[in-house]
């Protein structure tokens, strides 16, 4: 079976003109824009971006060598750097000084997404010195220390610009330092150590992952993981970002496969010409061709054994909502013993699903009351595909897994009412769908004992839909009339219901009390023990 990747190169490259001796080529991270820029710009510059909107194609006056190339957000203003003080704009317009500082510099690096500008200072290089910018004024943030593996004497510039890279996870600034160590028994290899770098307070390191090996490395962030490329074992470690303060690879190295398109796109794995840009961007200057780093998620599936972990680590990705119904679907097939893995699993799922239905509640509230003064306007929240619904979970796992040939019933039932089990234990209302697939399951086996117990203390609750499904019943199960008709009577679990239920069972006098219903007490602990005793014969967790 052919090696499974997953990490992929975008299927629809951009495409431009290679460099050559009389075609340089230059990157804007800020826009994704990559200038191909021939003779100095007077034989032509075309610039492409993400998508073909974005792409410009002019001329300009050759002026000498082109050693920087941009556009505004907007394509608005082209400025050009042709010596290293000095800074052109074609269209004219007058600039002016908002805020100065005075620091040596010896690098800088700038995340286009937050507005953050990290400047290296002193003589080593290890004294960060971030500045944030918003609302076009600038403002310093606390410096920070990177520490070096070995502090080299005399000083001298030690922290490289390709050592570090800034990057937003799961909506946090973080700067990436990849530590390389000194090849000895104690330390032989290397490191990339995360620093949470956050407005307001200290930048503080915050995780460390391990790389197990030495050598060449470049970082990008996927789908909020740190990718960590290796050019000389030609596969990237492939850790998580941020879970632990000590991390391991997550993944075993795999390089990244080129998705077929057509024409296929020829291309050297890891070519020496290969650039690497924040957060997922790969650019073959050599080649022509800019390409988006990708996550395929389906086989990481079978790299995570612990199925906790695993769901932990799909419901934080952003196209997951197949995958995780196929893990859940592969996880319900499983033995007896494993219904504790089934209760985590859909506890997970249920926790994130809860967590929106009170997020979509709390927002219309605020739509219904209007809004306060001085507050600001709640947004809708989004959702994922991280959600997966009881809609999602009987169509894709549940529904199917009923019908599934060679799995006990007694098991198949138990993974029913473990969902059910979960969605209660969320506050979250059980749809009628999932009961009347739980009873028609337990008709099909004739064990109706089991419906006995389930609808005499509400395990399925009384609903309509319900109702009109034991009324059918009728000629399979005679007492499932009598059932439907007081289910009709009384549809909000009144304890009439449940008199006339247990009368209906035939309970015995001595545990009714004058009323013909159970004490509340005795009604409560009785469900409690059938409902253990029940899940006990299914295999369910103790």
């Amino acid at each position: 079976m052919a090696e499974e990747h997953y990490l992929e190169l975008s299927e629809n490259p951009v495409q431009f003109e290679h460099a050559s001796s009389v075609n340089n080529v230059f990157f804007d991270e800020a826009n994704k824009q990559v200038f191909a820029v021939r003779s100095g710009g007077a034989t032509g510059v075309v610039v492409k971006g993400p998508d073909d909107k974005s792409s410009v194609a002019f001329r300009m006056d050759d002026k000498g060598e082109v050693k920087c190339i941009k556009f505004s957000i907007g394509n608005k203003i082209l400025a050009v750097q042709r010596t290293s003080k000095s800074v052109v704009f074609p269209d004219k317009r007058s600039l002016k000084l908002l805020k100065s500082q005075s620091i040596n510099v010896n690098w800088y690096q700038y995340c286009p997404e937050t507005a953050v500008i990290l400047l290296s200072t002193t003589v080593q290089g290890n004294i960060l010195q971030p500045f944030a910018f918003r609302n076009g004024t600038m403002s310093k943030m606390s410096k920070f220390e990177i520490e070096l593996p070995v502090v080299p004497k005399p000083a001298k510039l030690s922290l490289s610009e390709r050592d570090i890279a800034m990057a937003t996870i799961y909506g946090q600034l973080y700067v990436m330092y990849l530590k390389h160590h000194s090849r000895t028994a104690n330390s032989p290899s290397a490191e990339v150590v995360l620093y949470h770098l956050s407005r307001e307070g200290s930048c503080k390191k915050s995780h460390v992952l391990k790389l197990n090996t030495t050598g060449k490395f470049a970082l990008n962030i996927v789908d909020n993981l740190v990718v960590v490329h290796h050019q000389t074992r030609l596969c990237p470690e492939h850790p998580p970002a941020p879970v632990l303060l000590l991390h391991r690879p997550l993944v075993f190295p795999a390089g990244p496969a080129a998705v077929p398109s057509q024409p296929p796109v020829p291309c050297q794995l890891y070519s020496s010409s290969w650039s690497v840009f924040q957060p997922d961007i790969i650019i073959s200057a050599s080649e022509g061709y800019l390409w988006y780093l990708q996550v395929k998620l389906p086989p990481t599936v079978n790299l995570l054994q612990d199925k906790g972990k695993l769901m932990d680590f799909l419901l934080r990705r952003r196209e997951c909502k197949m995958v995780i119904l196929s893990v859940c679907s592969q996880s319900a097939y499983l033995t007896a013993g494993s219904l504790p893995v089934v209760a985590t699993v859909f506890d997970k799922l249920n926790q994130v699903y809860k967590d929106y239905l009170e997020a979509e509640q709390s927002y219309t509230q605020a739509m219904e009351s209007g809004p306060s003064r001085g507050s600001a306007a709640q947004k809708r929240p989004v959702r994922t595909q991280a959600v997966i619904d009881q809609s999602d979970m009987y169509t894709h796992v549940l529904s199917s897994f009923t019908e599934r040939k060679g799995v006990s019933h007694k098991f198949i039932i138990a993974v029913l009412m473990e969902y059910i089990r979960s969605l209660n234990q969320f506050q979250i209302t059980v749809q009628h769908y999932l009961y009347e697939l739980v009873i028609k399951t337990l008709v099909q086996h004739n064990l109706f004992y089991m419906l006995h117990q389930f609808l005499q203390y509400h395990v399925l609750s009384d609903s309509k839909p319900l109702a009109c499904l034991l009324l059918s019943l009728e000629s399979t199960y005679p007492p499932a009339h009598q059932l439907s008709l007081d289910m009709l009577k009384v549809p909000n679990n009144r304890p009439e219901t449940r008199c006339c239920s247990t009368r209906c069972l035939g309970r015995s006098s001595r545990e009714t009390s004058d009323s013909g219903e159970a004490p509340p007490s005795t009604q409560v602990s009785t469900a409690r023990s059938t409902w253990l005793t029940s899940s006990s014969c299914l295999g369910s967790r103790r």
